[in-house]
């Protein structure tokens, strides 16, 4: 008898995860679970590793493992704790990459919370381990999301950079990155580059002329920087 109320609990946070609606699901749930029908939740979706369907407690969380495809997906029961210490024991445990969806309220907002989780994996760049919050990539998931759209951004705003050498690009996006890494400071990213600051400045400069768009002028600084998360998103790793 435990066996099957353990695969019914199983199949129907399944059918939640689906997001399905039916009347009384969540309550089934819920009792089947031995989890609160309202309270706050966190989904996960990472890398398989270990066996499906592990339910396991750790820092006041529970833990509900399902396989689904080529992803493991978490749900999280947490509490009065904040997400961001699931982040940090997912890490721990977990190969990333991963993505973990917002906070939803309730057994019923289980399928909205894996979607955006889905989303949230979409931002981790190819060959990344990085296990990340939907909260943390809100600019970058939007580019994540729409695929055509990002193609076509960086065809417009990095077009000729696209055609340089690849060495020659990968030091103008390196550049760029750490300028924007360092609050748009020069001296800063030059420490990091291991350069000096007009060597900073004169790469930025070149980039500006390459793109014909200036990182002083606010709107055509925001187009680099989703340009850049899209480029970051289908660049093979060096």
């Amino acid at each position: 008898m435990r066996q099957r109320s353990d695969e019914q609990g199983r199949a129907m946070l399944d059918a939640l995860l689906e997001g399905r609606s039916e009347p009384g699901l969540a309550g089934h749930a819920a009792r089947c679970l031995g989890l609160p029908e309202r309270g706050r939740y966190a989904v996960a979706v990472l890398r398989p590793g270990g066996p499906a369907g592990v339910a396991m407690e750790a820092e006041g969380l529970r833990f509900l493992r399902r396989r689904r495809a080529d992803r493991e997906v978490v749900v999280v029961a947490l509490g009065d704790q904040d997400p961001a210490v699931l982040a940090a024991l997912l890490v721990r445990w977990c190969p990333g990459p991963g993505g973990i969806g917002p906070v939803a309220d309730g057994l019923v907002g289980l399928g909205a919370a894996l979607r955006l989780a889905e989303t949230a994996l979409l931002t981790c760049p190819p060959g990344t381990t990085e296990i990340v919050r939907l909260e943390e990539r809100l600019p970058t998931a939007l580019v994540a999301s729409q695929p055509e759209l990002s193609a076509r951004l960086v065809a417009e705003v990095f077009g000729p950079l696209l055609a340089l050498d690849p060495a020659d690009r990968t030091l103008l996006v390196r550049t760029l990155e750490a300028w924007l890494e360092c609050g748009g400071s020069a001296g800063r990213a030059a420490g990091r580059l291991y350069c000096h600051r007009n060597t900073v400045l004169n790469r930025l400069r070149r980039l500006e002329r390459l793109t014909s768009r200036s990182l002083s002028r606010p709107r055509e600084l925001v187009e680099m920087m989703l340009a850049l998360d899209a480029f970051r998103l289908t660049a093979p790793q060096p």
